[in-house]
């Protein structure tokens, strides 16, 4: 599965959780895909190194 396609699978997920704690525990999972996306695409176009500066 794709990074993407999970990103697609949990907002779908989010849209039917009628519990908070669902929708909360949902919406960390989301914003932490995203951002591993985020990540993997800057280190993809050169933005970002993956390589810690030390």
């Amino acid at each position: 599965m794709t990074i993407e396609h999970h990103i697609e699978e949990l907002r779908t997920e989010l849209k039917n959780a009628f519990d908070a704690n669902e929708r909360r525990q949902i919406e960390v999972e989301l914003e932490l895909a995203e951002a591993d996306l985020m990540v993997a695409l800057a280190e993809r176009d050169g933005t970002l190194e993956a390589e810690p500066p030390f």
